[in-house]
């Protein structure tokens, strides 16, 4: 899911936040970070949005029913096909899901959707919020940045996932789902995020002036694709040369530096 938010305010598979990007940054200690002149006190509107990431914990969900689907086939599966899958829509997934690993003879990617889909059910209200979720949307909700969410998930999914935190969801200005009219393709297409810019109070935000967070590589290649800044909070499993399009790369939400975006600073201690 993303956090995303315009230029005069603040634009998380998964956050975005909007504001002036930079296009010369610096790698630093394994991350990439924007360079001073991006940081000299501009202000941001900030998005968030599944994917997309996420705000939330649920890409274990996916992982733990689809190895379980490929053990009746005698067949694992591994980090380099999830990377594959995070972002995308459901068919897509699907497709790419039953292709890479061989079944779809045995398995097309509508029955497998079918099939997971009851596992999902029951394991997507459990989710829990990703460490500095909670405290990153409130911080900017408090300090006037519109937040919105910009998510892969259709509206089914996005319900169960997010039934347990109504009061974080409910601080976003809007939601743009993966089945919405305007979302024609998802990740790495910049459908999603280009629909989520432009449905802020006052008009069209600039892509230029957006930062999304993401955990998922097609996400980034989305954000990228929507001429948009990233950063990205990836899964330390997956393949850190999927994270090279990234602006800026965190271990966790936590690590997040609002200052360094020209946004309002954290006022807490950052637990």
């Amino acid at each position: 899911m993303e956090i995303i938010s315009p230029k005069s305010n603040q634009g998380i598979g998964t956050l975005g936040i909007c504001g002036c990007r930079s296009d010369t940054g610096k790698k630093r200690s394994g991350r990439i970070v924007p360079s001073a002149s991006s940081r000299n006190g501009q202000s941001l509107r900030s998005r968030l949005r599944q994917k997309a990431n996420h705000p939330r914990h649920t890409e274990k969900f996916y992982t733990q029913v689809q190895e379980i689907i490929l053990a009746r086939y005698n067949k694992t599966f591994d980090w380099s096909l999830k990377a594959k899958m995070m972002g995308k829509k459901a068919i897509e997934a699907a497709r790419v899901f039953v292709e890479e690993t061989g079944i779809s003879d045995s398995l097309s990617a509508e029955q497998f959707l079918v099939e997971r889909e009851d596992m999902l059910r029951t394991l997507f209200p459990t989710s829990e919020l990703m460490p500095g979720a909670s405290r990153l949307v409130n911080h900017l909700h408090t300090k006037g940045v519109p937040i919105c969410v910009a998510t892969g998930s259709h509206k089914r999914h996005f319900e169960l996932k997010t039934q347990r935190h109504q009061e974080i969801f409910s601080l976003m200005h809007h939601v743009v789902l993966g089945d919405d009219p305007e979302v024609k393709q998802g990740k790495p297409s910049p459908d999603g995020f280009l629909a989520a810019a432009k449905r802020f109070e006052g008009g069209p935000v600039d892509p230029c002036n957006i930062l999304v967070f993401e955990d998922a590589p097609s996400g980034v290649l989305a954000a990228k694709n929507a001429g948009m800044s990233v950063v990205m909070v990836p899964d330390p499993r997956l393949d850190k040369s999927l994270s090279d399009a990234a602006d800026q790369v965190l271990n966790s939400l936590l690590d997040f530096n609002p200052s360094e975006w020209g946004l309002p600073p954290f006022e807490d201690n950052g637990s």
